[in-house]
């Protein structure tokens, strides 16, 4: 299994935005055969940064995932939202793997 962690910088005027981004990919996550495990917004501290989780059984499933999401319309709009309202200001990729 390989878990993705992504550390986003949002724009805080655009939380409302990036909250249904976020919602979009939690469902398209699920739909391409990966686990989400949630979005987690600022609360108190850094006004401006948020996380995402999400698990594929593999590396490969999660290439697949990127490859096909790429033509995905659904993913497409999802993008666009982000491109559009400017939510997402950066963003960082990790990959982990779990210690069973």
């Amino acid at each position: 299994m390989i878990t993705i962690h992504l550390r986003y910088e949002i724009d805080p005027d655009r939380i409302a935005d990036f909250e249904e981004y976020g919602r979009r990919w939690v469902d398209l996550v699920s739909r391409f055969g990966g686990s989400h495990h949630g979005y987690f917004l600022p609360s108190e501290g850094d006004s401006d940064i948020a996380y995402a989780l999400f698990s594929f059984p593999s590396l490969a499933a999660y290439e697949r995932y990127r490859t096909d999401s790429m033509a995905d319309p659904d993913c497409q709009e999802a993008f666009e939202l982000a491109r559009r309202t400017k939510c997402i200001r950066r963003y960082e990729r990790r990959f982990l793997r779990p210690l069973a």
